[in-house]
């Protein structure tokens, strides 16, 4: 079985799930492309705990996280099967560290709004890995370097997060909202840096100044970038699908490993 590539996906809006636009169908069209996996796993920006855990239910419930959105996406279910052979796989990965088998979370929409789009037919076992938010970026992409070795088991790591995340000065309003500077050299950054294979610095990403100090203000929506790259490795071939900014301040970027 050849190896299984890694993908990052900006997630942006949960209102995606329901829009076709230039990012959702390109999601669409990166689920025809990349090789089917036998299953994924998803570090989602929206399991951001003080521990770590993995899913590992038979059937996980898809997770409505989110306020004030119309009566039609809290209707959206994703009803794929999870994976708890794939789950206790991670679990012996990551030993000696402690991963708690988790029968109560489910799938959040930082998984299924993205994976509607890729796997439509929800067919494809899905287990998601929480976010330790007690632990510093390298231990992240520690992680992922961990996890590589399921990629020659069939299995899609995919990080959901948004590289520039800033909700404060997020354009909510009906009229597009120009993105900003900072946003843009920001994410134009990120790409430069992944394409040259310069981990070390998306890492510290906090040494990268002020305009990432504006895009990344929490770490919850960059951290699932270092899973995706640490799986990957520096020399796998760094594309990048999806691009621009959504509501000025979110960054849609995609970057696939492979």
């Amino acid at each position: 079985m050849s190896l299984q590539p890694t993908l990052f996906l900006g997630h942006g809006n949960p209102l995606n799930a329901l829009t076709q636009n230039e990012w959702t169908r390109a999601w669409a069209q990166l689920g025809r492309e990349l090789p089917r996996p036998q299953a994924v796993l998803s570090v989602s920006a929206h399991w951001y705990l003080p521990e770590l855990a993995v899913t590992a239910m038979a059937q996980p419930r898809t997770i409505h996280d989110f306020r004030g959105f119309p009566p039609e996406l809290y209707a959206v279910g994703y009803p794929a099967p999870g994976a708890p052979k794939l789950a206790e796989r991670i679990r012996r990965l990551l030993a000696p560290l402690p991963v708690t088998a988790d029968q109560s979370w489910g799938l959040d929409h930082g998984t299924w709004s993205v994976l509607c789009h890729l796997y439509p037919q929800a067919d494809i076992p899905v287990v998601q890995l929480s976010i330790d938010g007690r632990e510093p970026p390298r231990f992240h992409y520690d992680l992922g370097r961990r996890l590589s070795a399921l990629r020659a088991e069939g299995v899609l790591i995919l990080g959901s997060g948004d590289v520039v995340h800033n909700l404060r000065l997020f354009g909510w309003g009906s009229s597009p909202v120009a993105p900003y500077d900072w946003a843009l050299r920001f994410e134009q950054q990120v790409r430069e840096y992944l394409a040259a294979g310069k981990h070390e610095a998306l890492i510290d990403y906090g040494s990268l100044g002020e305009d990432a100090w504006l895009s990344v203000p929490t770490p919850e929506h960059y951290l699932p970038l270092l899973y995706v790259m640490g799986a990957a490795g520096r020399e796998s071939p760094v594309s990048f699908p999806v691009t621009g900014i959504q509501g000025g301040s979110v960054s849609m970027l995609a970057a696939r490993f492979g």
